[in-house]
């Protein structure tokens, strides 16, 4: 069987619709012999329940890409409404994890930020290419829960609370 480049639209037209389509925020931490290293995501998702599965895609030209994919562990670290200004340090260059960021390693070495909603301590399970970004799907070793509150999404290329419930059957 083989394989054909599907004909997509352009990438700034997708954007363009998908920007108002509302993403979780959540940081992506790690840790090799370099250190300390993470990375804002707005495609983290859900895959599994049984077995525990999560997923998240990383930019081929990404850094963090470049030393978390031959990390042991990773986490998950899903941002709640009043962080903000953690995601938008995360997004950018530089040493993230300079002070005053407050964080702490997990027994297992991966770095967790403080005062987040939860996190989620992972293996990897599979990386695969696609298109321009890897496909890292982690089988979710550890849990923990944060304080209660509304989430952090992105949406319209802002970052925004979730404050309104509104009820869902799940």
């Amino acid at each position: 069987m083989s394989v054909v480049d599907p004909v997509t639209v352009d990438g700034a037209e997708l954007r363009s619709v998908l920007r108002a389509h509302a993403a979780g925020v959540a940081v992506l931490t790690a840790a090799d012999a370099d250190g300390p290293v993470g990375v804002t995501v707005t495609s983290f998702t859900s895959v599994s329940v049984a077995p525990a599965l999560v997923s998240v895609t990383l930019a081929e030209t990404s850094n963090t890409w470049g030393r978390v994919r031959a990390c042991d562990r990773f986490g998950i670290q899903l941002l709640g409404a009043h962080q903000a200004d953690l995601a938008l340090r995360f997004a950018g260059s530089g040493d993230r994890f300079a002070p005053p960021l407050a964080w702490r390693p997990h027994p297992c070495g991966v770095p967790l930020l403080d005062d987040c909603l939860s996190w989620l301590i992972c293996s990897p399970y599979r990386q695969l290419r696609l298109g321009d970004h890897h496909l890292l799907v982690g089988a979710v070793e550890h849990v923990r829960h944060g304080a209660p509150g509304d989430s952090l999404v992105h949406l319209h290329g802002d970052l925004r609370p979730v404050t309104a419930p509104i009820r869902a059957r799940t």
